[in-house]
């Protein structure tokens, strides 16, 4: 039974993961932080109740003695200090090796967290003088007032964050008809044993129908305090709010009642969103078989849901206008039918086109999710290198597919990680440069040209191209001659060739020579490029260029030999017609000379073993290509237009062929192949002759 609720509980562990990673780091930050204290214990709470409602004990056990800990700090028993940061994330990352347990199958079981459960208890039960020293003291958690903070919960306070078993209760309650009410008793000061007291209003609740809940656990309660205390009770029953209310302020030491029914938002996560669930491919595992990875799921905005049922609606209504018209053309056919069916043809053109621009948003995620990660990957990194660093994050809000979100999630890893080792310098030589101590190191992302560009911008030292060139000829990645060829962009884009590092000593963050190459060829596989701009002693800037969606790309369709290709409109930088005298051959390649730069000409024929047909036209077509700062230009035989392509895979049975990224169906039910100009330009050539 608890399997069908394991998707979304893998859904909540995952918000609750990332909740906790920020806090943390917001704790090590902020001085009055008693707020942040307050998030942790809750996400720490949840994460305890959710993992055991699920039947993880290990993951329970762990998330208890988080929760232990940090109920001490908000206490004021324990400051904030380095050692409770460090003890914090270092329990973070045992829930996160934990998370991937769970969804390769397993329950927990299968990471030992002994040391880290031992290292949470014994600071939680430290010498008796540091907790006094702390009460004394004012630290940094510790609240101004501190009768105010005893108690729970207040009048003003949100409501408590439900578990996930208590939201599953909820929903069986409300599908009962049951009416289920948040109700918020305050005890009065005068009672001499609150947790009693609380108890016995609790089982005064329970006989006018069901305690869900309480807030916070009745056992936890302080029995002897001078202030009055509020208990949150979620209570379900056929009784109206007006009813509970007079009921229960008539019972002993109520001070005041307020009741309010629990809103949609508080059990959400009961169901899984059944929108857009990630297609199954050939190959992939059956949704019966046990799963190894967790289903791909996203949460959609009902206003999007909404717009895309109107459209459909307005499709059916067009479709019952076509049956119309058939059967009057049927009859005869008449001026009218044909401009009726224009007027239809039209109506359906604007549908679509909303249509298939809607479910593209159904897909689109905030790069947030994304951009979240590094926060913490930047705090490990400058303490493990001795660095002063500043991160700034702009752009959170842009939109990308989710597809494109996880997979580019590892080269932007890679280029941050060589920005934080080779790009910023250590705060002694920055300081003798005239810098501040602190470097920084900006990632920000933004629409531009119907793309997603993405810029990963440090302040360091820059790429010296002389030193890059001499590197890669004392590691042969390059000759001498090559190098003599080299332009300066071209010289630095040597860091994307395989093997090539500017390390002196290997380490743990980068300098094994490989993983730029790997950067360039994972983004290029995603249509995208990436380009370096880079002042020396000023900084270097990654500039990643991706299209918004992997589904859907604008193409222009050419013919070669009669046959029907599509070019990827993000690669065309421009398209020309010129004389057959306008080219000409240096050093055995053909080019043409365009405003001042040497562009390399190459019959795509050749390259698809097509045949080459000659023309008695003049003027050629060409179209030039790029992928970074190469060009090429390919001779077609005809230029058709451009449109709109949906990209379909060529199946497992042909599998990956360089130079085709895909293939489409056309509108007269023909197929045609999608170039993939990277690949291209890698065979033929493409480098600029200068």
């Amino acid at each position: 039974m608890l399997s069908e609720y394991r998707e979304v509980f893998l859904e909540e562990l995952e918000e609750q993961l990332q909740l906790m990673d920020e806090e943390i780091l917001k704790l090590e930050r902020e001085e009055n932080s008693h707020g942040v204290v307050q998030s942790l214990f809750r996400a720490a709470h949840t994460l305890k109740g959710s993992s055991a409602a699920m039947g993880f004990d290990v993951m329970k056990q762990l998330t208890h003695e988080m929760e232990q800990l940090l109920d001490l700090v908000r206490s004021g028993k324990r400051a904030v200090t380095g050692a409770l940061i460090d003890r914090l994330f270092h329990a973070l990352d045992h829930l996160k090796l934990l998370k991937l347990d769970i969804v390769d199958g397993g329950g927990g079981t299968g990471i030992d967290i002994s040391a880290c459960v031992q290292e949470l208890h014994s600071f939680a039960n430290g010498a008796e003088e540091v907790r006094q020293g702390v009460e004394q003291a004012v630290s940094p958690v510790q609240p101004v007032a501190d009768k105010m903070e005893s108690a729970p919960l207040r009048t003003s306070s949100v409501k408590p964050v439900l578990l996930l078993d208590t939201r599953l209760k909820v929903s069986e309650c409300q599908d009962q008809g049951r009416q289920v009410n948040w109700i918020f008793v305050r005890i009065s000061s005068s009672c001499p044993i609150k947790g009693a007291r609380a108890f016995v209003i609790q089982s005064s609740l329970a006989e006018w129908g069901e305690v869900l809940y309480t807030h916070p656990e009745l056992e936890d309660m302080e029995e002897h305090s001078s202030e009055p205390t509020e208990i949150a009770y979620l209570h379900a029953g056929q009784r109206n709010r007006e009813e509970l209310r007079a009921l229960t302020m008539d019972l002993m030491d109520v001070e005041t009642v307020r009741i309010e029914p629990v809103s949609t938002e508080e059990i959400e996560l009961v169901q899984p969103s059944p929108v857009l669930s990630a297609p199954k491919t050939a190959g992939q595992e059956d949704a019966s078989s046990p799963a190894k990875t967790k289903q791909q799921t996203i949460r959609v905005n009902v206003e999007r849901l909404e717009h895309l049922m109107n459209l459909v609606g307005e499709l059916v209504i067009d479709q019952t206008r076509i049956h119309q018209v058939e059967r009057i053309q049927r009859r005869r056919f008449t001026d009218d039918s044909v401009e009726e069916l224009g007027h239809i043809s039209d109506h359906l053109s604007r549908i679509i086109g909303d249509l298939q621009e809607s479910v593209m948003k159904t897909r689109m995620l905030p790069i947030e999710q994304l951009f979240n990660r590094f926060p913490r990957m930047i705090r490990d990194l400058s303490r493990d290198l001795g660095k002063e660093i500043e991160l700034v994050i702009e752009g959170k809000d842009t939109e990308l597919d989710r597809t494109l979100i996880e997979e580019i999630a590892d080269p932007l890893i890679h280029l941050i990680r060589n920005a934080v080792d080779h790009g910023i310098e250590a705060p002694g030589v920055r300081e003798a440069a005239g810098k501040s101590p602190k470097g920084t190191l900006t990632i920000r992302a933004a629409h531009e040209d119907n793309q997603v560009v993405i810029y990963v911008e440090d302040d360091g030292a820059g790429i010296h191209a002389e030193k890059v060139k001499a590197s890669a000829m004392a590691k042969g990645v390059i000759t001498q001659e090559e190098a003599s060829y080299l332009s300066e962009p071209e010289a630095v884009e040597l860091i994307f060739r395989p093997g090539f590092s500017m390390a002196a000593v290997v380490s743990d963050v980068s300098g094994r020579g490989v993983g730029m190459d790997i950067v360039k060829s994972h983004i290029e596989k995603l249509n995208g490029l990436i380009e370096i701009h880079t002042v020396i002693g000023k900084g270097t800037t990654f500039k990643i260029k991706l299209p918004l969606t992997l589904a859907i790309i604008d193409g222009l369709l050419v013919k070669l030999a009669g046959q029907t290709y599509i070019i990827p409109m993000s690669n065309i930088s421009e398209i020309v017609r010129v004389t057959r005298e306008d080219i000409v051959t240096v050093r055995g390649q053909s080019v043409i000379l365009l405003r001042n730069q040497v562009i390399p000409v190459a019959r795509i024929h050749e390259y698809f073993h097509l045949p080459v047909t000659e023309h008695s036209k003049q003027n050629i077509s060409l179209v030039i290509v790029g992928s970074a700062e190469k060009r090429l230009a390919l001779v077609v035989d005809e230029l058709i237009g451009n449109q709109e392509i949906v990209i379909k895979s060529l199946g497992s049975y042909i599998g990956k062929v360089t130079g085709i990224a895909g293939g489409t169906i056309l509108g007269d039910g023909s197929v045609a192949l999608i170039m993939e100009i990277v690949g291209i330009i890698s065979k033929i050539g493409g480098k600029t002759v200068s």
